[in-house]
Order: C-alpha cells, then structure tokens, then sequence
C-alpha cells in the first residue's frame, strides 16, 4: 500500500485525500485545525460555488451531503453598467443542473470526520517547511493543498502562464440573512451578478452558512479609488455588512429594498483582502532535495469574479488522483508530477482564460453575444434563441471550454450565436441593439430599461 500525505483541509485537499481512500491508498492529512475548530473559530474562506461538473466529483465520492437541504442555484442574472445609474445590458440564463456553494468551515468539518470514519489518518499541526521535509521524506507522495509564506515559496510562479503581477481588486465578501429567495422580474433563483465597467463587480449568491443553512454569500470587487472601494477601515462584519449596504444603496439601488434588512450570519461570517490571480509551478523542492507537489489553489489563485476557484480545485484534485492511479508502483518523481498538471492545463486552461476575461474591459466578440440575446422579452425562460444564448452563457461558467473562445474570436462568436438563434448573427445583434436603445430611452424617461430579466 502507497502512502500519500496532504497537507490541508481545504476542499481540494480533503477531495483528494478522500479519492485516493477510495483506491486503496494509506492516506493521512495535515490540517492546522481540528474538524470542530472549523466550526468554531474559522472564517470561510471564499463563496465557493460549484457547478454541474464539480459536483459530479462530490456525489461521486459520496461527499454530497447538503443536496437536499442547500438552496439550489438555477442561474445567472447578469446586469452592465458603463456608467452609474444606466443598467445597459441585463441577463437572465438557466443552467441545465443547479449549482450549490456550502460554508466551507461546516464541509471540511464534515468531510474530515468521514476521512477518519473511512481509515484515514488526521494530524492537526502547523507544517512549517522543515517538518514538510520530515513529512515528505516519511511518505511516497506528499501533496501541498494549503500554504502561506515560506511553504508558499515552493512553488515559483509560472510566468508564461500568469498574467497579472499584483491584485487585480480589492475585495470584501459578507455573508448575511434576511434577504427573500427570490428577485423581482426573475421566476428562478440565480446568483445575481451587478458589473460596472469603470468601478468592479459586486455579486449575491445563495449559499448554505454552517448554523442557519439557507443564506447569501456577498462579495465586493472594488476597483481601487473607486466608489465600490470603501472597505479599507472595517475592522468588523457589521461595519462590513453597514458599508456593503450603503454600496448597494448607491450604485445598485434597483437591489437596495431586497438587502435593507440583511444581517451578519455570525462574527467570523466576513472576509477583506486582496491576491494576485497567478499560475504556479506545481513542483516544490525542499531544502533536503525531495520533491512535493500541489493542488488547488496552491497551484492556481483566481479571483473570485468567475466563481471558478473551488470547481478548478475539484477539476485538478480529480486529473490529479487520475494520474496517481495510472502511475501505479512507477516512483512520483518531478517529471511526472510536472507532467499531473500538463494534462489538467491541456484539458482545463480555458478556466484561467475566462477567468481573466471577466477581469478585463468585455471584448467585442463578448459584447456581440451578449446583445444577440435580446431578441427575448420580460424574464420567461423560455426555449428562444435569444435565451439559449443566455443558457450558453451560463453553461460556460460549468465548463469554460463550451463558450470562452468565443469570446475572444468574433468568427466564433457569430457562429455560437447562428447555431443558437437559428438566423444570421448580424440580424440578432440588430434586434439586441434596437432592443437596448429602447431602454436607454425608457431610462432617460424615468422608467426601468425593460430588458429581459431587469428586475422591476
């Protein structure tokens, strides 16, 4: 039986630990906190959203234990703004299968009690590099799924593949109660994204907290000295929730009455900070020689605008496993580590693509599919071309590889927008303009835009 060590409890760890169970392998993970101090004293650490196929990797491991009491998911209603006040573009796509996002604290309490149920072994330290070294050399594959500065350091950045040199928002998520399962204008249950073009993004997404089960997680992307940028002095989740409510007040006020009554789900339920979205190398050297290897985060940081950090963890924990078991009695050494995660980028790099690409001014090949979809009118979801536009738009967030170059390529853009509407692309991108004339009129009038899925 080969022995594997992971270091860290965070999801794509714990996946991975519980996968290589599965296949027989002496697994034994390393967290620096116990299952009940997950509960007690930590704060979540992101949203973590997670689509169709992530999911699928849950349920497969019998890991998918909210399904039936987490609030689900059904879309994505989108609103543009180039300036405040002028709600220039709305959407309102479905997903084929909901999506869930668990408080991470209660799911890593839960599945590190089942890991030991099952035969796993968990020690609760603090892994400083030096005891990494003893770890590695103890075991025939140690996997880093969690690190901070020294151990962090292992892994150099990928230059080639990262794009941004430091943060590209500031950002501050709450999460609170209070707020109705439900948006006017909209017959489903999405997660509500708000973009303005010169000052960041803020989204809701429904989301099961650890004591309260049903609630919303909130997160403020804030370009600097901007007016979304006011988070700088909290020092507490009430102050937070207080200025996340006078942001919406301000900028959204179209999502104002939904949040006025919102509250903090508990005093760790909040989060400020900021990172560098990058890729790094997936191979560590320690200062004795031997090689230990990452996944998940540890290998690559997204910003959490996509909402693609928790299912590419799940994606890579599950390549990575794959490639464990093929690699049989075969010594883990650094090519093949090194070769674990060309197969994943192979497969999978269209995730950092689109990932970027929200980060970034929309690309006119992007502009094209979302005008074409409004040929639909009021919120029905109903099977029209425009709105399967919609739906493919959502679908990507499931798989970046379905729709992400077309947003880059205005050949495959109208192409995707031919294949969905049935008609030449230029007479639904004609439609869609005529379509948002028509609400920047009704805007000047006073009234709401009217674009399918604005709420109001």
């Amino acid at each position: 039986m080969r022995s594997v060590a992971v270091v860290g409890a965070g999801q794509a760890g714990l996946l991975t630990a519980h996968d290589l169970l599965r296949h027989g392998y002496k697994v034994t993970l390393f967290s620096d906190k116990t299952a009940e101090e997950f509960l007690t004293k930590a704060r979540p650490t992101g949203t973590a959203a997670r689509f169709n196929m992530a999911l699928d990797y849950e349920r497969e491991l019998g890991l998918n234990y909210w399904d039936e009491e987490a609030p689900k998911g059904e879309g994505i209603h989108l609103t543009f703004s180039p300036a405040k006040g002028n709600r220039l573009l709305t959407l309102l796509g479905r997903f084929e299968k909901y999506f869930l996002a668990i408080d991470l604290r209660l799911q890593s309490h839960r599945w590190m009690v089942e890991l030991e149920k099952k035969g796993g072994k968990v020690e609760i330290e603090t892994v400083t590099l030096e005891r990494l070294d003893e770890i590695a050399g103890d075991h025939d594959l140690t996997i880093v799924a969690a690190g901070r500065g020294e151990i962090m350091q292992l892994f150099p950045r990928d230059e080639e593949r990262s794009v941004y040199s430091k943060p590209q928002r500031k950002l501050c998520m709450i999460c609170t109660k209070g707020q109705p399962f439900a948006f006017p204008g909209t017959d489903l249950l999405p997660v509500k994204f708000n973009f303005f073009a010169p000052y960041g993004e803020a989204f809701w997404v429904p989301w099961f907290h650890k004591d309260i089960g049903p609630s919303w997680s909130m997160l403020f992307e804030a370009k600097a000295g901007g007016p979304i940028d006011r988070f700088d002095g909290v020092e507490t989740g009430e102050q937070a929730v207080d200025i996340g409510r006078e942001v919406i007040r301000d900028l959204m006020p179209w999502d104002y009455e939904w949040c006025r009554d919102m509250e903090l789900l508990d005093e760790n339920a909040w989060l400020k900070g900021g990172f560098t979205p990058e890729v790094r190398k997936v191979v560590g050297t320690l200062p004795s020689g031997r090689k230990v290897m990452s996944v998940g985060d540890t290998t690559m940081a997204l910003d959490p605008i996509g909402g693609q950090g928790a299912n590419n963890g799940n994606k890579m924990a599950r390549n990575l496993v794959q490639c464990i078991v093929e690699r049989g009695e075969e010594p883990y050494d650094e090519a093949w580590m090194a070769g674990t995660f060309e197969r994943f980028w192979d497969r999978h790099r269209l995730i950092n693509t689109f990932n970027n690409a929200l980060l970034e001014p929309i690309t006119n090949p992007g502009k094209e599919l979302l005008i074409a979809q409004y040929g639909s009118t009021g919120s029905t979801l109903d099977a029209s071309g425009p709105q399967r536009i919609a739906n493919l738009f959502c679908a990507n967030f499931d798989d970046p590889a379905s729709l992400s170059e077309a947003f880059f390529d205005m050949q495959a853009a109208r192409a995707a927008i031919a294949a969905a509407t049935g008609r030449p692309a230029w007479r639904s991108a004609l439609r869609g303009r005529l379509a948002i004339a028509k609400g920047q009129i009704r805007q000047k009038l006073g009234k709401p835009p009217g674009h399918p899925g604005t709420v109001g």
